[in-house]
């Protein structure tokens, strides 16, 4: 039996000017990884294809390793990528007896508003008795047309992501039951009008931590997978927001009854994912205040208006001008996506002094508001090729290519700056810089809700900043034109009840 295992991974904001080609999926290899290379790149790491890969093998099938495309989130992908990708996995299939497919679940393309749900109907198109199991990220917006083109469907359940590998296995244990046929799987899905902000999905927290827990159960006692999704809400889609997939053993009405009480259960709690904001001078204060505390450890300065994990430019400079204009001392950064002012200082050389226009160049037409480069002047404190090897949960054993980058001292306030997009949750992003993040007062992070697999722990507190950028928590500044409505909180009618849905009965 040969099995095929391919990724197709990203997690498309559709306000982000950031382009998404070819290239953004190839981890600086200028194309996607692909055969044995890539088998050899991801077998043994934290990453759903460590997973699928690990399962196959003890399954002692043949494994043909496709393409393993996967993107940092950013705006829509390109159509010749699309392309690109899609052929190259139906082409797989059509030389395999199964197909595990590590996808996101929030990709859209400049033709498609549902990426996955477009690729997995060409494979069943091409091969309509092909067995196909999927994995998908917590912030997947799922859809019918993903659901009714798999067999085996799986999600995380954990944000920060530390469960991409143990989510592959889960969905490649019932691939082979089922396979065997040991099991039938059938697949039932719904979702609800709800837009959960990104703030308030982590699962160390309420409501999340409590609808993850239950699912985790269901699965452990009744069902071969349960999956919450909270869904990516800067995807302007139809069916963007939150959604339950349940996945029984040929019982389909048990599989909708769970369904139900799991969206019954998110709708109740829908204020809870609701994010309050506060604003920027409030947080500088309440920063300062808390380096000044009795404690160990750096003030985490969070600016998650623009997190590159969620489509941002990694460029917008309001928060950063905020530390510098309240004098913040002892400050690390990460950091700034500019390539422009990278090439300036490896121009000029590790000790020289330069004056440099940092960020503020990529346009944010979805925003009323600009961000504006800010001018420094200081040392240029160490050049690098920005590679490194992740060590946390979340990746670990991958090679992370920041590509070229470099470090700028202006005073006590170090800056780091990359030429590739990634978002700062391990600390080794720092490390690879020589910088030791628990060695300064404050650290400045252009992270959500993923910093905390790597800095919360050495963290003495943390300050979440509203700086600008298209990750926004705050939903007016963004216009949604497709996806359905009415949808909480957009649609919040004034008197807090919200009655414009009806909770389905958990018995349906």
């Amino acid at each position: 039996m040969k099995i095929g295992i391919a990724m197709m991974s990203h997690e498309t904001n559709t306000f982000s000017p950031v382009i998404t080609d070819l290239e953004r999926f190839s981890g600086g290899h200028g194309q996607p990884l692909e055969g044995q290379t890539a088998l050899q790149t991801y077998r043994g790491t934290a990453s759903c294809l460590g997973g699928y890969i690990e399962v196959a093998e003890a399954q002692q099938v043949d494994i043909e390793m496709g393409i393993a495309a996967g993107a940092p989130p950013s705006g829509p992908v390109e159509d010749d990528a699309f392309a690109y990708m899609c052929d190259a996995i139906i082409a797989l299939a059509g030389r395999v007896d199964g197909l595990l497919l590590d996808l996101h679940g929030a990709m859209t393309t400049k033709t498609y508003d549902d990426g996955e749900g477009e690729l997995l109907r060409r494979i069943r198109q091409q091969c309509p008795e092909l067995p196909i199991a999927i994995s998908l990220d917590m912030h997947a917006n799922i859809t019918e047309q993903m659901v009714s083109n798999c067999d085996v469907l799986t999600g995380y359940h954990t944000y920060p992501h530390i469960d991409m590998d143990s989510t592959a296995r889960r969905a490649a244990e019932v691939f082979f039951d089922m396979l065997n046929g040991r099991v039938k799987p059938v697949l039932r899905w719904s979702n609800a009008p709800m837009l959960p902000h990104v703030m308030r999905q982590g699962t160390d927290d309420e409501p999340n931590a409590s609808l993850q827990r239950r699912a985790i159960d269901l699965e452990r006692s009744e069902c071969l997978g349960v999956s919450v999704f909270t869904g990516f809400p800067h995807a302007d889609i139809y069916d963007a927001g939150f959604s339950v997939v349940a996945m029984t053993d040929d019982e389909p009405t048990v599989a909708q009854s769970y369904v139900n009480e799991l969206l019954q259960q998110a709708w109740q709690a829908r204020g809870d994912f609701v994010y309050q904001i506060e604003d920027l001078g409030t947080s500088m204060q309440r920063a300062e205040t808390a380096a000044a505390a009795p404690g160990t450890g750096p003030v985490i300065v969070l600016d998650h208006y623009d997190n590159t994990a969620s489509g941002g430019t990694m460029d917008t400079t309001e928060v950063l001008s905020a530390i510098l204009e309240a004098g913040l001392q002892r400050v690390a950064v990460f950091g700034f996506y500019d390539p422009d002012v990278v090439d300036q200082m490896a121009a000029a050389g590790v000790g020289a002094t330069v004056t440099v226009d940092l960020g503020g160049k990529l346009p944010m037409p979805a925003l009323s508001e600009q961000s504006q480069p800010i001018r420094l002047t200081g040392e240029v404190k160490l050049l690098s090729n920005g590679k490194f090897q992740a060590k946390v949960a979340m990746a670990r054993g991958l090679t992370i290519n920041m590509g070229r980058s470099a470090v700028l001292s202006v005073g006590s306030v170090d800056i780091a700056i990359i030429s590739r997009h990634i978002e700062p949750y391990d600390p080794e992003c720092f490390r690879s810089l020589g910088m030791e993040p628990t060695s300064y007062d404050y650290v400045m992070l252009k992270s959500r809700i993923h910093y905390r697999v790597g800095f919360r722990d050495t963290a003495k507190e943390v300050i979440e900043c509203a700086g600008r950028g298209v990750c926004t928590s705050d939903y007016s500044q963004l216009t949604f034109d497709k996806v359905r409505r009415p949808v909480f909180p957009l649609d919040e009618d004034g008197s807090g009840s919200n009655e414009f849905w009806q909770i389905p009965d958990v018995n349906a």
